[in-house]
Formats: structure tokens, C-alpha cells, sequence
């Protein structure tokens, strides 16, 4: 899909469009906001691991679906599903400034409606409770444990997602 869609016209429309190269700085400074690396338990990389796994793992993987986040054309995050085994999964990534607002789930609805693959695993780290709570919205429900991650399974078409989060 070459266009942007976009969560209705009120300001503050929340968008997916495909990823562009100029996105991965936005996206590196996002990985690097301590507030973020503490809720996800995720260690940001260094720059050039960062833009390498990029690049080559996720936009040069045709097994990914990836799209940038925007609110108001502005870069926001990015939505990913990707396999791993025999399992597929979703993770997403918000700057700071867009927590909060209900651009992760306006998002993630609109991601549910390209990525139609079910079951979709989800693995937040279980003290991010936001992340945790926009998953359940969007259907998905326990599967597991794994370590400090919580595992998650949408195992039903999200056919009309975003109806979840109105």
C-alpha cells in the first residue's frame, strides 16, 4: 500500500504509510528515550546497529509489514509484524509525545486491518501495562508467559478494530 491511510479527519489524525529512510533517526531517538527503554525492557542499539537491523532485518525483509506511525504528517512511531518460528507477531514504538492520546490504538487498528494473519502474537514486557491494556482493547487475549514478557493472542479477524477504542 503506497498512500497513507488515516484514523478520520479531525486534527490529530492518526496515519500508516509506508517507511522512508529519513524515519529511522526519528525512530533511533525514540528507542533512546530512557522513560521508554524503562516500560519496555528493551535496550536501545547503537546507531549503526540500529540503522543495520533496520534496514537489512525489518525493510529488507519482504516477510515484514511495516509502517510509520504519523499524527498530523508528523513521524510518530511504527507498527511491525514479522514470524519468528511458527508464530507471527505485532510490536509497535511510540515517541513519548504521542503516549497517552490514543495514537497507539487508532494505530493499531488500522495496522489489524493490513496485518491479517491470526493468530498474531504480541509479547510486551508485563509491567507495561498501557501496552498490555491497547492489546486486550484490540482483542488479544493471554497465551502464556514468557520470562518478564507477557504473551498474547488475537486469534479472531479484527474486522472492525478501531470500533474498540471509540
Amino acid at each position: 500500500m503506497g498512500g497513507e491511510s488515516t484514523w478520520g479527519a479531525e486534527p490529530g489524525a492518526v496515519g500508516l504509510r509506508e517507511v522512508v529512510d529519513a524515519d529511522l533517526e526519528t525512530f533511533l531517538a525514540y528507542e533512546h528515550d530512557p522513560e521508554a527503554v524503562r516500560r519496555s525492557r528493551f535496550p536501545p542499539r547503537e546507531r549503526d546497529a540500529f540503522l543495520t537491523h533496520w534496514r537489512t532485518r525489518v525493510l529488507g525483509n519482504p516477510d515484514c509489514l511495516v509502517r510509520t506511525v504519523t499524527v498530523d504528517g508528523e513521524v510518530a512511531g511504527n507498527v511491525v509484524s514479522w514470524s519468528a518460528g511458527d508464530r507471527r507477531f505485532v510490536g509497535y514504538w511510540l515517541g513519548r509525545a504521542y503516549w497517552a492520546r490514543g495514537i497507539g490504538s487508532r494505530a493499531l487498528g488500522l495496522f489489524l486491518r493490513e496485518e491479517r494473519t491470526r493468530p498474531l502474537y504480541a509479547d510486551p514486557f508485563s509491567g507495561n501495562t498501557a501496552s498490555v491494556r491497547l492489546l486486550r482493547r484490540h482483542g488479544f487475549e493471554d497465551a502464556g508467559t514468557d520470562g518478564e514478557h507477557v504473551l498474547l493472542a488475537l486469534r479472531t479477524p479484527a474486522a472492525d478494530a478501531e470500533d474498540a477504542v471509540r
